[in-house]
């Protein structure tokens, strides 16, 4: 009988058996569940006191449980993948397949910013033909509003101001985070550790641009202006595209960290160090993203 525990003669990887999937799903359905309830709130008159207990009297603790168990999660099973990689089952061929899982996974992501343009341009360009369609002429308040884009009433914001400052912080954080490579790449851990803590700190400090942004929006009600008709159209798109790469930001950031605190522990080499390569990967996607929103949410139709 051949031993089941032999080292398998091919350059595939068989990833031993895992509770992280599983447990991961279960979080992430905690998770959104406590989401809806924490907004919306699902407990009717009828339900019983164990349910109002857990659905009205806790509902952002079923949420953060939730998103408590996908950080575990995310942490132990990549823990996980750093283990495999440290004892050598990361061969030239699981290599190539985790740069074409990362690769499929910013093109996913790139799919989900596609939708937001999408309704974007739907209503910048074609806004004035759809107020002319009869289920919406019959509306006169929304029919006068679709008639320019932005809405009338909508105060947008100054895009040379701070938009254009997270600009050249996000470019520069793309320059930084490129020299940290190459400088890993070449073996120059100092160097590398320094580009990528002036990374992590440029991401940081965009977020806290975007905060001071959003309380200056929220605070002088723009986007969301009663006395102008369907002004939440544009407040809704603006928050969704913006909000949503905002918080990729915030996760390109701890992604970064993370490799950070990896390369202050020794780990990584200029032969192996995909973990690295993808979370710049992922910063330069972020990049990219922005441009777009700077160039036609901020410039040309704001």
């Amino acid at each position: 009988m051949a031993d089941a525990h032999a080292t398998p003669h091919h350059d595939y990887h068989l990833v031993n058996p895992s509770p992280w999937p599983l447990i991961a799903s279960i979080a992430v359905t905690i998770m959104m569940v406590g989401a809806v309830v924490w907004m919306k709130g699902i407990v009717g008159p009828d339900a019983g006191p164990i349910a109002t207990a857990l659905l009205s009297d806790g509902k952002a603790a079923l949420f953060f449980a939730g998103l408590a168990g996908v950080l575990l999660s995310a942490f132990a099973w990549w823990a996980d993948v750093i283990k495999e990689s440290k004892a050598g089952d990361h061969t030239p061929v699981v290599s190539i397949g985790l740069r074409y899982g990362m690769i499929m996974f910013i093109a996913s992501e790139v799919m989900f910013f596609a939708a937001f343009f999408w309704i974007f341009f739907e209503m910048a360009v074609f806004n004035e033909a759809r107020a002319h369609i009869p289920e919406i002429s019959n509306w006169a308040d929304t029919a006068a509003a679709w008639s320019t884009w932005p809405p009338k009433g909508i105060e947008t914001l100054d895009a040379w101001q701070l938009p254009l400052l997270n600009t050249v912080i996000l470019l520069l954080s793309g320059t930084t985070v490129t020299w940290a490579h190459h400088a890993l790449q070449v073996g120059d851990r100092k160097a590398a550790k320094t580009g990528l803590l002036i990374t992590v700190l440029l991401g940081v400090l965009f977020t806290a641009v975007q905060v001071y942004e959003y309380q200056h929006i929220l605070h002088e009600n723009l986007f969301f202006n009663e006395e102008a008709a369907n002004s939440g159209l544009y407040g809704s798109i603006f928050f969704m595209a913006t909000g949503f790469h905002g918080f990729h930001v915030l996760l390109g950031t701890i992604f970064l960290l993370v490799c950070l605190l990896r390369l202050m522990a020794g780990q990584m080499t200029p032969q192996k160090h995909f973990g690295f390569e993808a979370a710049a990967w992922y910063w330069h996607f972020v990049d990219v993203v922005w441009l777009f929103l700077f160039a036609f949410v901020y410039v040309t139709f704001g």
